[in-house]
């Protein structure tokens, strides 16, 4: 079996990622400096349900600190692979603070792929977003999309992931996977996310805080899709980016329009401006994906909403205190 390092391990897609890891018998070390990005419950809810499970080390540890990185590796004799899903998320936060995108994403991957050259660690995989395709991206939208336009240091921040992991591929023959994560969503998800803020908002009977008139789009993925999806990129493939997720669109409307319906209570909506940093509608062409690695989402929205608004009310106690940032 083998020992894999995975960063953000108590992020959202990093913490499943990690459970299917040891669910098939994988051993795992997840790093994680659980900062106050967003509220810190939700990945210590995350952490808690992992540290239950044979095979999982954790160590509380920031991607920038090279030397902390280099004693782990030292410590586990190498690794079979590193997946980097250690990131600063958000667009607009990152309007006001982009060093800490930089330092977390660009530099963070830098110090990943530095660790995976000293080491020889054979595979990487980097955690993109399809913040990168800019306003004008065609729908659905192709990884050969124009991506050199961004629209916040945020993805802007990726994008220097990507070109850093292209060079390490190139000069030293890393194999390299980047996907472009498109809108994820499922239980215990971030709360600056959509659908948590919104299913919130409508269960505590809260405002509804909607930023234009509700007909952007987005295509969202569960977030077992997206894991199951990461973990096949761990195949040798080079170097390639590949969409991931988004392949199931429905606007903001439609979207409040059925957890109203499952939640039995009205949104009580109040309109803003649409923000500059938010693109009208993302959608997935991920072909690519299906082909690469055989890749398909088996999860609906019609499947997926329920079981992300299931765990909410089973978790509400203390979940409906998760501050929305």
């Amino acid at each position: 079996m083998a020992n894999y390092l995975v960063t953000g391990a108590a992020g959202f897609i990093a913490s499943k990622v990690s459970e299917l890891f040891l669910e098939d018998g994988h051993s795992v070390v997840g790093v994680d400096n659980l900062n106050d990005a967003y509220d810190v419950r939700l990945k210590e809810y995350r952490l808690a349900r992992l540290q239950q499970r044979e095979g999982f080390t954790f160590a509380r540890q920031d991607i920038c600190d090279m030397p902390a990185l280099e004693k782990l590796a030292q410590a586990q004799g190498g690794f079979d692979a590193v997946i980097n899903l250690a990131a600063r998320a958000g667009v607009r936060y990152s309007v006001i603070n982009p060093w800490a995108y930089l330092d977390a994403n660009t530099k963070g991957a830098l110090n990943l792929l530095e660790l995976c050259r000293r080491y020889d660690i054979p595979k990487f995989v980097q955690a993109s977003t399809s913040s990168i395709y800019g306003a004008n991206a065609p729908m659905p939208t192709p990884e050969d999309a124009d991506s050199s336009h961004p629209l916040q240091p945020y993805a802007a921040s990726k994008k220097g992931a990507e070109t850093m992991a292209y060079s390490y591929h190139y000069l030293h023959g890393i194999d390299v996977t980047v996907f472009r994560y498109f809108t994820v969503y499922g239980p215990a998800g971030r709360p600056d996310m959509v659908m948590f803020r919104f299913a919130k908002w409508i269960a505590e009977g809260e405002e509804v805080h909607l930023n234009g008139d509700g007909s952007q789009t987005r295509g969202f993925t569960y977030v077992d899709d997206i894991a199951r999806g990461t973990i096949l990129g761990l195949k040798p493939l080079g170097y390639e980016i590949i969409n991931l997720g988004g392949h199931q669109s429905i606007s903001i409307n439609e979207l409040i329009a059925i957890l109203e319906r499952l939640i039995g209570r009205s949104a009580k909506i109040v309109r803003h401006d649409q923000h500059p940093a938010d693109a009208m509608a993302n959608q997935a062409l991920v072909e690519k994906a299906r082909q690469l690695l055989g890749w398909n989402p088996q999860v609906s929205l019609e499947e997926g909403i329920p079981h992300m608004v299931d765990w909410y009310m089973k978790e509400r106690e203390w979940a409906r205190n998760v501050k929305l940032t």
